[in-house]
């Protein structure tokens, strides 16, 4: 049983990892056996995270570009697969919030959220695909969010962007599954992480989620790690075009 979860030989890259909810899901997959590929914008910190996960005796490297540079994303992917002789697995989590009433919002500030939640995330998954559909075999995993299912105020480029990767996630499952390649959406509810600071310190806001979730509280970003592994394993295998909500129950509460 333990080898349909097995990501040995692996390598998989994962964007937006050098902490919160893309870091849990590096070190589970690296604990599965891949070689992760960390991605963020600062090296330094990069460096850090992969080096924590070296330490445990697991596989790091790092790739530190902006997922807004589209040439960059087209350049990273090629080096990486080129580096390492193949790329079995993108795990598309980098991403960005702007909370702001409608009113409030520049059309820059719209489109800024756009191109790194979704546009950023269509062209790794594109250059991906380049990769991945001569070896026949490959994995694309979004990181969507619960916000692209139901929706809250002030998040509205956000909640674009996540409702488009979920359409987009089904889409390329269609097109890319002859060659092998299956493409998921993890949608998780509300996570304890840094981008979710504001919130969690909100007392309102935060007895709200508490309230809301049929489990009680918010979630730990470790507790990601194993949807991500199952998607990228044999176990997801015959898993595409799937959006995998992790939210305890959030969103089928009355």
């Amino acid at each position: 049983m333990s080898d349909l979860f097995s990501l040995h030989g692996q390598v998989a890259l994962i964007t937006g990892a050098s902490r919160g909810l893309g870091l849990a899901m590096a070190t589970a997959m690296a604990e599965a056996g891949a070689l992760v590929v960390l991605n963020g914008r600062e090296p330094a910190t990069l460096e850090a995270a992969a080096k924590t996960l070296r330490a445990r005796g697991l596989k790091a490297d790092i790739a530190a570009f902006d997922v807004s540079d589209f040439a960059a994303c087209e350049r990273h992917i090629a080096a990486i697969a080129q580096k390492h002789g193949r790329l079995d697995c993108v795990v598309l989590n980098a991403g960005i919030n702007h909370r702001r009433p409608l009113l409030e919002w520049e059309t820059e500030d719209f489109l800024r959220v756009l191109n790194i939640n979704l546009t950023g995330c269509f062209v790794l998954a594109r250059e991906a695909a380049r990769v991945m559909i001569p070896a026949e075999r490959g994995r694309i995993i979004f990181t969507g969010s619960v916000m692209g299912i139901v929706a809250r105020p002030t998040v509205h480029a956000y909640a674009a962007a996540k409702a488009g990767l979920a359409g987009m996630g089904k889409t390329l499952a269609v097109e890319l599954a002859p060659h092998g390649i299956t493409v998921n959406t993890i949608c998780p509810g509300f996570f304890d992480t840094e981008m979710n600071t504001t919130l969690t310190q909100n007392p309102q806001f935060d007895a709200f989620v508490k309230s809301r979730c049929p489990l009680g509280r918010w979630a730990q970003p470790e507790e990601l790690g194993g949807a991500a592994v199952f998607l990228a394993s044999h176990a997801g295998s015959y898993v595409t075009g799937h959006m995998l909500v992790v939210d305890g129950g959030l969103t089928i509460n009355m």
